[in-house]
């Protein structure tokens, strides 16, 4: 046997422990640990937002990118959690735009404020008119996060509140749970608003430290309990229409995922997105019934409420366009896209 046939085997051996090794290194590599920080203690937001995308991602990229989901306020402050991501604290998050509406106002445009179009038409202009590529340009030039909607509401519940609000009257003076534009809107048109983390809100409801509270939609609405310490649920909410939510990931741990695994991050967020928009919509259809059984009082705002918060609402959109070059981008934008959807009910919809 010649010595070179001898030294075959063992160089064959060799070879393929060789590729094993450096192949399970670059395997390894290819493998992303995210810790996400969430704004939320539990509810639908979690279930459906967070943790559905940690679920999916997971299952789209085969294990390569696995997501540890943290509740508010464990790994950062539970409103701050887009600076607990660019920090680095956490690589990824799940969070509401418009809690960081004090930096910037343009924030509500893309998380929805009351002078947004509805979630239909929402969803359109993110994926169809221009509006995700606008989101993330925006996120990553004025704070540096890439940004992506995760999960989105239909209408909110308007109030859970211990007084009877139906009329422009009933507002004056009303101590209301509000977060982003409503801040200001409502404020100028009479009631007394504060904000606070989601935590504090049902104490202060049970408390009588505020009157009333906005939160999420009649389904979402229904884990915290307000129902069962507040007698009134008012709809419809005029002040969020719409409310997009969005995952913010850390620049750093982006730009060392493969471009497949981008893109498989992108279209998990879309997916949940699309599914919670589904799920919310099927849940609120029972959950008007469950407020009644439950002994709750359903008040309905007058037309002239709403008509009043709307021209009240795009007024002090465009004004606030004059003075953020990026709040003026996008919200024209998105009423150029409302207008062309201006003919859809009578093209869309038929009698019942």
């Amino acid at each position: 046997m010649l010595r070179s046939e001898l030294y075959r085997p063992i160089h064959l051996i060799v070879l393929i422990f060789c590729s094993l090794l450096f192949g399970a290194s670059v395997f390894a590599a290819d493998r992303h640990k995210w810790k996400m920080a969430t704004s939320w203690g539990g509810g639908p937001l979690m279930e459906l937002g967070a943790k559905a995308f940690a679920n999916k991602v997971e299952l789209l990229t085969e294990g390569r990118v696995k997501v540890q989901v943290f509740a508010g306020g464990t790994l950062g402050k539970a409103l701050k959690v887009s600076e607990t991501v660019k920090n680095g604290v956490a690589q990824a998050g799940h969070t509401w735009m418009g809690y960081d509406w004090g930096k910037d106002k343009a924030t509500v445009v893309f998380g929805g404020f009351a002078g947004s179009m509805d979630s239909e038409r929402m969803l359109h202009w993110l994926y169809e008119g221009g509006g995700l590529d606008m989101w993330r340009e925006f996120r990553m030039q004025k704070f540096g996060v890439v940004s992506m909607p995760l999960f989105i509401r239909t209408a909110e519940a308007f109030l859970h509140s211990n007084k009877a609000v139906q009329n422009m009257d009933d507002l004056k003076g009303l101590k209301v749970r509000t977060a982003g534009a409503w801040l200001e809107i409502s404020r100028s048109m009479g009631a007394a608003p504060v904000t606070m983390p989601g935590a504090e809100v049902f104490t202060s409801l049970e408390r009588g430290a505020i009157d009333a509270t906005e939160w999420g939609t009649l389904y979402e609405n229904i884990s915290p309990g307000f129902h069962k310490i507040a007698k009134y649920v008012v709809i419809p909410g005029v002040h969020q229409p719409v409310a997009p939510f969005e995952l913010v990931i850390n620049k750093d741990a982006y730009d060392v995922l493969s471009e497949r695994d981008r893109q498989l991050v992108a279209l998990a967020a879309k997916l949940v997105t699309f599914e919670s928009w589904t799920r919310i919509g099927h849940e609120d259809a029972k959950a008007l019934q469950f407020f009644r059984d439950s002994g709750n009082e359903i008040i309905e705002l007058e037309e002239s409420v709403q008509r009043a918060v709307k021209t009240t609402s795009i007024e002090w959109g465009k004004n606030q366009g004059k003075e953020n070059t990026w709040f003026k981008k996008a919200y024209d934008s998105q009423l150029a896209y409302e207008n062309l959807w201006k003919d859809a009910a009578r093209y869309r919809n038929v009698a019942q």
